[in-house]
């Protein structure tokens, strides 16, 4: 009889390969990327590997899923308390906790990429960017939303509508940063420009 292994291990042990896992992705690229690399990252046996993932396109949704999903409940979580200022909020979903732009891109945004546009003719992966896009748009609208509630921004425009201009905006970058030089992209100054944008849209006083 095998031992038993407890719940606590193997969330541990599916953690580190995931961790593993996003670092192979940020070197090779989805495309590039095999089991076989992820599993010597991760220091893991075949069967190790494969008692949690059935194959590299579900241990990459489990990726993508983690971050997004956590972002999602940490922001909802944070709405249900008393929010001194909606647009610092927003920022900093866009924009990471100090919720200041920078030049530096997503790494693992390349890799998005091809995980998306390679798939784009398969149903399953459409299906699934559909879903993950929908996520991706709550994040910011729950936020505007909450914003417009209160008065702090303007109920001009409709929330959703705001937040897919967001995640247009965003996923564009990530676009250009994956194939120009990060010179060329302008990252930090294009996403001031588009925090002015913002600002006229939501009408928001900074005071």
């Amino acid at each position: 009889m095998s031992p038993k292994v407890s719940k606590e291990h193997l969330a541990k042990r599916r953690a580190k390969i995931l961790k593993s896992a996003k670092q192979v992705f940020i070197e090779h690229g989805y495309e590039r990327t095999t089991m076989k690399l992820v599993m010597d990252a991760a220091d893991v046996s075949r069967g190790g590997l494969y008692q949690y993932f059935s194959n590299k396109e579900d241990l990459y949704e489990a990726l993508l899923e983690a971050d997004l999903s956590q972002a999602v409940s940490a922001t909802e979580e944070t709405l249900e308390t008393e929010v001194k200022s909606h647009w610092e909020l927003l920022k900093q979903k866009m924009f990471g906790e100090d919720g200041n732009p920078d030049d530096e891109m997503d790494p693992m945004a390349p890799s998005n990429l091809e995980f998306f546009i390679t798939g784009r003719n398969d149903s399953r992966r459409r299906k699934y960017g559909h879903e993950r896009y929908k996520l991706g748009l709550k994040l910011y609208a729950n936020v505007i939303k909450a914003g417009q509630q209160t008065g702090e921004f303007s109920s001009k425009y409709d929330s959703e509508l705001i937040a897919k201009s967001i995640v247009s905006f965003i996923d564009g970058l990530s676009l250009d940063g994956a194939i120009l030089p990060i010179e060329e992209v302008q990252l930090k100054e294009q996403s001031f420009l588009f925090l002015d944008y913002l600002k006229a849209v939501l009408e928001v006083k900074e005071e």
